[in-house]
This record gives C-alpha cells, sequence and structure tokens, in this order.
C-alpha cells in the first residue's frame, strides 16, 4: 500500500490529523504562526466530514481560510486595539510632563540640567539659573523641554 493510497483512504481525517500536528507545532515554536493554519484545517476537516468534497477543493477552501485567518488575526490582534492604562511606560520623559522639576544645572543657551526624584536629566528651555523650580512641557527622546512654572 502506498502512502498516498493510504491517505487517500483517511479522507477528511487528514484534515484533522494536520490539524493536531500543527498545534502541536504552535507549541514548539516560538510567536503564533501555526494555530492560524491549524484552525484552517479543523475547519477543511470538518467541512470534509460534512460533504465530502473531493481534495482538490479541499485544498482550495484550506488556502483561502489559512490566508483569511492570517489576515483576520492580524487585524484583530495588533498592539493599537488593546489600549493600555500605561500608555507612557517605555517613554520615560513623557511620564514627566506636567511635573514641576528643580533646575539642577543652570539652563545656558537653552541647555542644563534638572533634577526628577534622584536622576538628573537633559533640559532644554529658557535660561533658567540652577534651584529655580520649573515645570516639564515636552520631552524628546532623553531631553525634557521646561519652562516657567
Amino acid at each position: 500500500m502506498s502512502l498516498v493510497s493510504f491517505l487517500a483512504q483517511l479522507g477528511a481525517w487528514n484534515w484533522l490529523f494536520l490539524a493536531v500536528a500543527l498545534f502541536a507545532l504552535e507549541t514548539v515554536v516560538p510567536g503564533v504562526h501555526f494555530v492560524w493554519f491549524g484552525v484552517a484545517a479543523v475547519l477543511v476537516g470538518l467541512l470534509s466530514l460534512a460533504t465530502g468534497f473531493e481534495w482538490q477543493w479541499q485544498l482550495v477552501v484550506f488556502a483561502v481560510l489559512a490566508v483569511a485567518s492570517v489576515f483576520a488575526a492580524r487585524r484583530f490582534a495588533r498592539a493599537d486595539n488593546s489600549p493600555s492604562d500605561t500608555p507612557d511606560l517605555n517613554l520615560r520623559g513623557a511620564q514627566y510632563v506636567g511635573r514641576v522639576v528643580t533646575v539642577e544645572e543652570p539652563i545656558r543657551a537653552g541647555r542644563g540640567k534638572v533634577r526628577v526624584g534622584d536622576t538628573l536629566w537633559q533640559a532644554e528651555g529658557p535660561d533658567t539659573p540652577a534651584g529655580t523650580r520649573v515645570k516639564v512641557t515636552g520631552a524628546r527622546d532623553t531631553v525634557l523641554i521646561v519652562g516657567a512654572e
């Protein structure tokens, strides 16, 4: 008995076995890659069991469902679809906008340093002597933009 005839005898069960293999592979490979193909294989297997359509059409339906499930997952699983309760988590400077801080090293020619907690930050703003309290109005990378309190 050849492999082709063996697979032909299994019929729709091939898709369900493929789905199990893809789901198992998903647990081993990092990322979410094979689960969508596994979902498509399950759907084709169930459709094939219910209707018994030809294997050529099963391949076409699998391809369409696999592509559709990948695009659907990309659309609904985007990072911008799940708003964060801390959107500035990795933008340290943006977290300080609106805070009043103390000028540690005088701001001269638009550049100086301010103290935020126990850390010194580069600052840009109007010339200001050391010890003056200023308000953070913006941030650009690791530089705080400050203005008068």
